[in-house]
């Protein structure tokens, strides 16, 4: 073992999917000490083999060291997981996808427990892990002097982007940019069904479709602007009116094509809706008000 290694911050990982398994050797890579654990032990042999202390349990796991990230499959299996643990004074960063309420609520019963809480949202896959130039981060929110101690070690495997003290923020902006990467993927369904009997081949139209997506995409600062001046008719080029009166255009030509609507006709209600109350000058942001409850 280096002098280096020694000086690296170790730390426990409770989880070793596919994501646990990438962060476990992006850690490992780097020289952090890395005990690990896993439901299913024969997981954990590879990285073994790697370097890691593999403990028999979830609570011997923890106790190995002040540093506790937990990467698991969901909130009910971190439950599971820490029920016999001890966790008076850890630092627990818990990186398994949830709600904000339930980010929220674990920060409290981590906090009742003794311990220090931090979460986190992957905005990665995990071949993205431990390699910089793929651009993965995680998102992290709750105390900010947890995330400030441990940093340099939450930053090997991906970037950070610390978002704030409430702890469910990490949550919400993880969710809040994997719905708009769904709502493009709903986009980007519809128009390869559009071509799909067609003697068009899907590979001419790919990149024709992430260029236009890439052009489009700086729109939500606007959008963004617009929510924070209250204004939603500053700066229009495309008005709510003219958009709404060229949806029959689309609806038509997917029933011409054998094309189910449904991806579509949600939005395009909405956006009528937002007509109906007198938005015609705005361009879409309005339709963000109608989906607040």
């Amino acid at each position: 073992m280096t002098h280096d290694t020694v000086e690296k911050t170790p730390l426990t990982l409770l989880g070793l999917g596919a994501m646990g398994t990438a962060l476990a050797r992006a850690w490992l890579a780097a020289g952090h000490p890395l005990t690990v654990w896993n439901r299913t032990p024969a997981r954990a042999a590879a990285l073994a083999a790697e370097g890691a202390r593999v403990a028999d349990s979830a609570a011997e796991a923890v106790a190995a060291n002040t540093l506790v990230v937990v990467c698991l499959v969901d909130d009910a299996s971190v439950d599971e997981a820490l029920a016999g643990a001890d966790l008076a004074g850890r630092d627990l960063v818990n990186l398994t996808t949830g709600t904000p309420a339930q980010a929220r609520a674990r920060a409290d019963r981590t906090r009742e427990r003794g311990a220090r809480h931090l979460d986190g949202g992957i905005m990665a896959v995990p071949p993205m892990i431990g390699l910089p130039e793929a651009g993965g981060y995680v998102f992290h929110s709750g105390s900010r002097d947890l995330f400030e101690r441990h940093r340099e070690t939450l930053g090997v495997p991906a970037g950070t982007i610390y978002v704030g003290e409430d702890p469910g923020f990490a949550s919400l902006y993880d969710v809040a940019l994997l719905s708009a990467m769904y709502g493009m993927f709903a986009g980007v369904a519809h128009a390869f069904a559009l071509i799909r009997k067609e003697d068009i081949d899907p590979a001419a139209l790919a990149p024709l479709l992430a260029d236009w997506l890439i052009a489009m995409a700086p729109s939500v600062h606007r959008t963004a602007d617009h929510l924070r001046s209250g204004d939603y008719t500053e700066g229009v080029v495309s008005r709510l009116a003219m958009q709404v009166a060229g949806t029959p255009t689309f609806l038509s030509t997917a029933e011409q094509q054998g094309v189910s609507p449904e991806l579509l006709s949600p939005y395009f209600a909405l956006m009528r809706r937002r007509l109906a109350e007198g938005g015609g000058d705005e361009d879409l942001t309005g339709v963000i008000d109608l989906l607040v409850r």
